[in-house]
């Protein structure tokens, strides 16, 4: 494996547990040694990824696979943590002010997904070009509209199940949401935005 992999799989790692311990304070889960999470998933994340590169030898589309899995996993840690964090400045969790929030948390993922899946998970090396961020336009805003509308769907019309707190379930509808978003990016990212 790489240098340059082994580094960045186990920094995506590190900066999910952030993610993840700050969404766990915020919707009050309390698990113990949660202040660990930042090291145990940069662990994770590295084994996986040297585990990709070992069968990556043989199926090099397995390779490029994990990586945007990585970056994918980073991309919803993002988003639901600038989700929470926006909650919990405003205590709000529900209604119009929910889907700007999501909007918003999808955006800032969004973004970071460009530069890492341009860089490291398809390595195009040149500078975006005007007709390259026009499709990554068009491409995140088909995303956004996907992300959005089944996160608000989940949250607003179907409202909390299975004794959920509204925060809880907020969070829940925006994983549901990154599920569908994320086959959407990675088929649109691989054929239209960094088709070689």
């Amino acid at each position: 494996m790489r240098k340059l992999d082994t580094f960045l799989s186990a920094l995506i790692g590190f900066l999910d547990g952030i993610f993840f311990f700050f969404i766990l304070k915020t919707a009050e889960v309390d698990i113990p040694y949660s202040w660990s999470l930042p090291i145990a998933l940069a662990l994770l994340c590295w084994f996986g990824m040297l585990i990709a590169s070992w069968i990556g030898r043989k199926i090099a589309f397995l390779l490029q696979a994990a990586k945007f899995f990585l970056v994918g996993t980073l991309n919803t840690f993002i988003d639901l943590g600038v989700l929470n964090i926006l909650i919990l400045i405003s205590g709000i969790a529900v209604g119009i002010f929910y889907s700007i929030f999501k909007a918003l948390s999808f955006l800032v993922a969004t973004i970071n997904s460009y530069f890492w899946n341009k860089y490291w998970t398809f390595e195009k090396k040149e500078r975006p070009t005007q007709k390259e961020f026009f499709k990554f336009l068009i491409v995140t805003t088909i995303g956004l509209l996907i992300n959005v509308s089944i996160a608000s769907l989940v949250v607003n019309i179907i409202g909390p199940q299975f004794g959920l707190s509204e925060k809880i379930w907020a969070s829940f509808g925006a994983i549901v949401a990154a599920f569908f978003a994320f086959v959407w990016n990675f088929l649109a990212s691989k054929f239209i935005v960094f088709k070689k």
